[in-house]
């Protein structure tokens, strides 16, 4: 795929992800409004774990790292009758290994309980449970959404598969607005399997294409079977891994006030927005274009692609973070408070996503750092440095906690760092394994990104108070106002830095825009 069909497809992409985060915004909103900052959103919030694990296990492990790899590298040798072989054999047996983990996983909810939530104690805990149990389905339909998004984006097929998430946001907004007020929490755990019923649906139609390939068996001596499953076992590994953070800081904040829970993964949310939007949809396209590049061994051609595509992340990411940082609490008050949601439950969400916010960048890096890795079909590496993470990341939430007054910002801190030492290891090690990966340039871009985005972040910073100060922030226009004109002014104040210091990436961002139209 040329660069230009890659810069388009990136802009397209960017755009879809945008609408579906800001649907997930809308959707954070919704259970805000609807049930507040409460022990019963750190219970949903807590019933989420184990089937984001599922989905990262499958999407990031088994498809990210093994399949679309060597599925794409018999696409690029022209020999798709015997991708499709594989394809079938993969795609069966994955299938009936979800059937059985969600019926395993519904009939141990009780069991499984504590590994999210060690606190959680009485209605809380049989609260916990019923919403595990009712959200597994959830599981496997998503699941399986994220199969058939493996097979379309090894045929370049990207912009469809990104409305799925669109449909599933919708699905879960619609049951906080329709179903909550009558059914409770429990009517966002019923949005949350419609909304995945819909996404598998959607990526089913699009599959309908190819379906004279797919064949009803499981060939266990293919010998891309082997691939994938030696492939598959160190990446699955090591994002089980990368889960178990999320379960040590979740499983430490559930000994906390209650609603810890809820204001951590509020502010995480909005601090992984510039990544879903930028960072992921450059990643995703960019990732089966290594792979093909890997495949033919064309490793100049591979690092000018890697190199680009990481500049063009730090171009975006740094300023969003900084961003965060000079806007985080006009943002909270913008897109939460309303109903259930007060003031102290926007200062509790703020004050977590200060922590988060520095963390933006590397957690930025490390999307496209792992797919080349994964394009290289080198999956021990991530493996080593997922148990450097989890090692790291118990060490500094423990002392957080113990030693110092930060409370949970000392859980979002710990995160960040733990991924800030992740991204640098990823390079150091990328590098030797390449020989170089236009190292220079990539830390000129960083160095001029960050200089300029902190002096845009003092500007943004002090025009956000003084306009806080003399409109009615009670207003939602009063609230629309702080935060759209800083923001605006922000951008601006950026974009002409960064032209100043005639950065390279400001040409490679302008480019995916202007071949978009």
């Amino acid at each position: 795929m040329s660069t230009k069909p890659l810069a388009r497809t990136a802009v397209s992409m960017m755009f879809l992800i945008f609408v579906s985060r800001l649907l997930g915004f809308v959707r954070l909103r919704a259970a805000s409004e609807v049930f507040g900052r409460t022990w019963h959103t750190d219970a949903f919030n807590a019933a989420f774990v184990i089937p984001d694990l599922m989905y990262y296990l499958l999407v990031g492990g088994a498809l990210s790292s093994a399949f679309i790899p060597v599925f794409t590298s018999y696409l690029a040798k022209g020999e798709e009758a015997e991708g499709w072989n594989l394809a079938s054999s993969f795609l069966n047996l994955t299938f009936l290994g979800l059937v059985a983990f969600s019926l395993l996983g519904m009939a141990f909810s009780p069991q499984l309980a504590p590994l999210v939530a060690y606190n959680f104690t009485g209605e809380q805990r049989e609260l916990l449970i019923y919403l595990m149990r009712i959200m597994f389905p959830a599981v496997f339909l998503t699941a399986l959404s994220g199969l058939a998004v493996g097979v379309l984006n090894s045929y370049q097929r990207f912009i469809l598969p990104v409305m799925g998430p669109i449909l599933y946001n919708i699905g879960i907004i619609l049951g906080a607005y329709l179903l909550g007020p009558r059914m409770g929490i429990v009517g966002m755990a019923v949005g949350t399997v419609a909304g995945a019923a819909a996404n598998f649906s959607l990526q089913l139609v699009q599959l309908r294409r190819w379906r004279s390939n797919y064949r009803l068996t499981i060939n266990w001596h293919h010998p891309g079977m082997r691939r994938i499953f030696a492939l598959m076992g160190p990446a699955v590994i090591s994002l089980s891994i990368a889960q178990i953070n999320l379960i040590i800081s979740q499983n430490l904040a559930s000994g906390l006030a209650k609603g810890t829970i809820t204001a951590l993964g509020l502010a995480n949310r909005l601090m992984q927005f510039p990544l879903g939007v930028f960072a992921m949809g450059i990643s995703q396209v960019i990732f089966p274009t290594m792979t093909r590049q890997a495949a033919v061994e064309d490793w100049p051609t591979l690092r000018h692609t890697f190199s680009r595509g990481l500049r063009s992340i730090f171009y975006i990411t740094i300023p969003s973070a900084i961003g965060l940082l000079a806007l985080g609490e006009p943002i909270v008050r913008l897109l939460f408070q309303a109903g259930e949601f007060g003031p102290d439950d926007t200062a509790a969400t703020a004050y977590a996503l200060l922590f988060y916010a520095p963390g933006l960048v590397a957690l930025s890096g490390t999307q496209l750092l792992t797919r080349i890795y994964y394009s290289l079909q080198d999956t021990r590496t991530p493996v080593k440095v997922g148990i450097q993470a989890v090692i790291i990341n118990t060490i500094l939430s423990l002392g957080f906690l113990k030693f110092t007054s930060l409370d949970s910002g000392g859980l979002a801190l710990a995160y960040s760092i733990t991924n800030i030492v992740n991204m640098t290891s990823y390079i150091l090690r990328l590098r030797k394994k390449l020989g170089t990966i236009d190292g220079r340039r990539i830390l000129t871009c960083i160095v001029k990104a960050s200089a300029a985005a902190s002096a845009m972040g003092l500007v943004v910073y002090q025009l956000t108070e003084f306009i806080g100060s003399r409109i009615d922030l009670a207003a939602a226009a009063g609230r629309i106002f702080q935060v759209i004109v800083p923001m605006g002014a922000g951008a601006v104040i950026y974009f002409a830095l960064t032209l100043v210091l005639r950065m390279e990436e400001l040409k490679f961002v302008g480019e995916m825009f202007r071949r978009r139209r």
